[in-house]
């Protein structure tokens, strides 16, 4: 197989990844593939950050807006929007930039996935989210642990939406995840991935994520969430449960100030910049840059120039 030569931006939340990949972008007449698993959603825009619609009618950004907040969208239909995005991107001879922190979205497309959807049932994930509810989130990773490990030990115990969605496949199939992996047909969407990993220092990230937080909380977010809420967009949909989303939706239900919204959200968010680092470890073949000490943009468009030609190079001798 000829493999598509593509690169990916990759890193920890608020390291940088937007700003030096519309640089990037602009300097290699690029177009941007988001690889975020909230920006594929309608109207959640301050709240995941996404680029304004000015700047995507200058730089074409893919996979922002697909879908509907309470629409079922799951990782194989972003793996196969994705591919049909990537080849009518190289048919107008440009070049595809992934840019995102959702692992399991690159996963799907660059390291083989199933090529079917399991099955889902919302009586049976309802039932988990709210054992969840009641009994807490370790009950719910304990009962995981005891019918598939494997899966188990990869997903931390509040990460509540995939533990939920394991139990839910082991109910309706009466097999572990992780066995329905390791036994189905895969899909190889043939391409030849390079890494660009960026980082910071835990502490400037933990800084960084305070100041954007804190910059959105007075740019709209509270706004946009009582707006999603008065068009009945609320956490009984997935991606609504998520970062500062859920937090605002417990202030206006008056469980919270709004002062408290904005710390938990922060705390959150701080715990999901530590899970990301861990995970992104182990992604390659991925070469890293430090950005706390510099941008690094011209040794970064040097390195996606040598991987896109040394495939293609790769690719004729093959021929």
């Amino acid at each position: 197989m000829n493999r598509q030569p593509v690169v990916a931006l990759i890193g920890s939340t608020a390291v940088g990844k937007t700003a030096l990949s519309i640089s990037i972008a602009e300097k290699l007449n690029a177009e941007i593939i988001s690889v975020d698993s909230r920006q594929v959603y309608r109207y959640m825009d301050v709240g995941t950050d996404k680029v304004s619609s000015a700047l995507r009618h200058e730089i074409p950004h893919h996979m922002i807006d697909v879908a509907d907040p309470d629409e079922k969208f799951t990782v194989s239909d972003f793996a196969e929007k994705t591919s049909q995005a990537v080849s009518r991107i190289y048919a107008r001879k440009k070049i595809p930039l992934f840019v995102g922190g959702t692992p399991f979205y690159y996963n799907a497309l660059f390291h083989a996935s199933l090529n079917a959807d399991l099955p889902s049932d919302e009586n049976v994930r309802e039932k988990y989210e709210t054992l969840a509810n009641s009994q807490g989130a370790e009950l719910l990773h304990m009962r995981l642990a005891e019918v598939d490990p494997e899966t188990a030990k990869k997903l931390h115990q509040n990460d509540i939406q995939r533990v939920t969605r394991a139990l839910e496949i082991w109910d309706l199939t009466g097999k572990a995840p992780s066995q329905i992996f390791n036994e189905g047909s895969k899909r190889d969407y043939g391409y030849d991935v390079l890494y660009i990993g960026l980082s910071r220092s835990r502490e400037e990230l933990f800084s960084r994520i305070e100041i954007r937080l804190e910059q959105e909380w007075v740019s709209g977010f509270p706004e946009e969430v009582e707006w999603l809420i008065d068009h009945g967009f609320d956490d009984r949909y997935v991606p609504l449960k998520g970062l500062g989303y859920h937090e605002l939706i417990e202030y206006y239900r008056g469980k919270i100030s709004l002062s408290e919204a904005l710390e938990q959200s922060i705390s959150r968010t701080k715990a999901f910049c530590r899970r990301q680092q861990t995970w992104f470890k182990k992604f390659e073949p991925a070469i890293w840059f430090d950005m706390s000490e510099s941008n690094h943009e011209e040794e970064i468009i040097k390195t996606i120039l040598n991987h896109i030609d040394k495939t293609r190079i790769t690719e004729e001798l093959t021929r």
